[in-house]
C-alpha cells in the first residue's frame, strides 16, 4: 500500500509517522516552505493528542515530544484586578467540557519532532491542485511544483482551506463566524519581575475587562530543549531546539472589523497592542514585549455536521473536515491515529480498503460533530489552555 498525505501539519505528520512505523509507504506534500508555516506557537495537548503520539511515534520521538511540553494543566484560572494587582478569583477543573487536562506544547518544536526521519517523504512548496480517482482504484494527484504522484489512498490533511475537500466534497463549506483570535508569545524573561508566572503556574488563565478578553499560559520546559534533543532525538534539526525559549502564550478575542486589513505578523501585533490598551499594566506589557514575528490572527470558521458520504480511496482528517478552534490539533492527531489503524487493517488484508476508510470516517463524524456549546467563544477554550487549532 502507498499513501499520499496532503498537508504537513500535526495531523498529517502524525499519520505519516504512524504509517512508516507500520511499514506502509507514505509521501507528504506541503504547500509551505519548511519554516514558513504560521499557526501560532502554542498548543494544549490533551489525552487525545498524547494517545495518538504514543501510538504513532518511535520511543525517541515520543520522549522528545514530551520534552517540548510544560507541566500538567488540570484547572483553568479566572484572573481579575484587585486593588491594582492581578489576582486569581476562581478556578475550574479541566474536565473535558470542552477542554481536557493536558500540557502546553511548543507547537513549532513539536512539529520539528514529527518531521524528524521523514526528510525523504516530505516535499515542501508543493500545493495540491487537483486529483483524480482512477479506474484501477488508485488516486493520482497533481501539485503546484509541476509534480504528480499516484497512490492507493489520498488523505487531505490540508487544513480549513482544504483543496482536497473542495474537490472531493464541494458541498461542504466553511462558515466564517466573523470572529478572530489574535495569538502571540512573549519571552518569559521579559516579564520575569511581574509576578505573573508565579501567579498562574502551569495553569491556563483568562481575564475579561469590559469588552476585552485575554487568555494566558506559561510554558516552562521540563528540560532544556537542546539537551533533550541530544539525549532523545539527535537526528532532529539542531536549530529547532536551539532557537526556542520559555514564554507566555497570550490570545485576544477580536472581530474581523477590529483586525481590519492587518495581515503581516507585525501589523497583527500592533492591533493586539490596541486591543490591550485598557488591560492591567502587566498584561499590556505581555503584549508589548511579545515577539512580533510569532503573532498570528486566526480565523474562527466552522463546518456544520454533514450526512455520510460513500467511502473511497480519498479521505480527510483534522481541520480539513471538522475545524475545532481551540483544540483542533488534538482532534487531528486523534484522526491520524485512527486512520493509521484503519489503513494497517487494510494493508494486512483484515478489512477491505474502502470499508476500512469508511469505518474511520463513521467514527470521525460521530466524535467530531457532537453538539458543541455555542455560547462558549473559541477564546474561552483557548483560555483553558489550547493554542491554535
Amino acid at each position: 500500500m502507498r499513501v499520499i498525505v496532503v498537508g504537513a501539519g500535526l495531523g498529517g505528520l502524525t499519520l505519516a509517522q504512524g504509517l512508516r512505523q507500520a511499514g506502509i509507504e507514505v509521501a507528504v506534500y506541503e504547500q509551505d516552505r519548511p519554516r514558513a508555516r504560521r499557526q501560532g506557537i502554542s498548543l494544549h495537548v490533551d489525552d487525545r493528542g498524547m494517545t495518538a503520539l504514543r501510538a504513532c511515534l518511535p520511543p525517541g520521538h515520543l520522549a522528545m515530544a514530551e520534552a517540548a511540553m510544560g507541566g500538567p494543566r488540570e484547572r483553568a484560572l479566572a484572573l481579575s484586578e484587585m486593588d491594582g494587582q492581578l489576582a486569581v478569583m476562581g478556578a475550574r477543573p479541566l474536565d473535558g467540557t470542552p477542554t481536557w487536562p493536558g500540557r502546553q506544547a511548543h507547537r513549532p518544536l513539536l512539529r520539528a519532532v514529527l518531521l524528524t526521519g521523514l526528510a525523504d517523504a516530505v516535499r515542501f512548496g508543493a500545493r495540491c491542485t487537483r486529483f483524480e480517482q482512477r479506474s484501477d482504484g488508485t488516486v493520482r494527484a497533481w501539485f503546484s511544483d509541476g509534480s504528480a504522484d499516484t497512490a492507493d489512498v489520498l488523505v487531505g490533511a490540508d487544513g480549513v482551506g482544504s483543496v482536497v475537500r473542495g474537490q472531493y466534497l464541494p458541498h461542504v463549506r466553511v462558515a466564517d463566524t466573523g470572529r478572530r483570535m489574535l495569538m502571540g508569545a512573549t519571552p518569559l524573561r521579559a516579564i520575569a519581575g511581574t509576578g505573573l508566572p508565579a501567579l498562574i503556574g502551569h495553569s491556563p488563565a483568562s481575564l475579561r475587562s469590559d469588552d476585552t478578553m485575554m487568555a494566558l499560559g506559561v510554558l516552562r520546559f521540563p528540560q532544556e530543549p537542546s539537551a533533550a534533543r541530544a539525549r532523545w532525538l539527535p537526528a532532529m534539526d539542531e536549530r529547532a531546539a536551539a532557537e526556542v525559549e520559555e514564554y507566555v502564550m497570550w490570545a485576544l478575542a477580536a472581530t474581523q472589523e477590529q483586525l481590519s486589513s492587518a495581515a503581516s505578523p507585525t501589523a497583527v501585533w500592533h492591533r493586539a497592542e490596541r486591543l490591550a490598551t485598557n488591560l492591567h499594566p502587566v498584561l499590556r506589557l505581555v503584549v508589548a514585549a511579545a515577539w512580533p514575528y510569532a503573532t498570528v490572527a486566526l480565523r474562527i470558521g466552522t463546518i456544520p455536521a454533514m450526512p455520510a458520504w460513500p467511502a473511497s480511496a480519498v479521505t480527510l482528517l483534522g481541520d480539513a473536515i471538522h475545524p475545532a478552534p481551540g483544540f483542533g490539533g488534538n482532534l487531528a492527531m486523534r484522526d491520524a491515529h485512527r486512520l493509521r489503524d484503519a489503513l494497517v487493517r487494510a494493508a494486512r488484508g483484515e478489512q477491505e480498503l474502502h470499508a476500512a476508510i469508511g469505518s474511520y470516517e463513521d467514527t470521525m463524524r460521530r466524535d467530531s460533530f457532537p453538539a458543541r456549546p455555542t455560547s462558549t467563544p473559541a477564546l474561552d477554550r483557548t483560555a483553558a489552555g489550547t493554542g491554535a487549532a
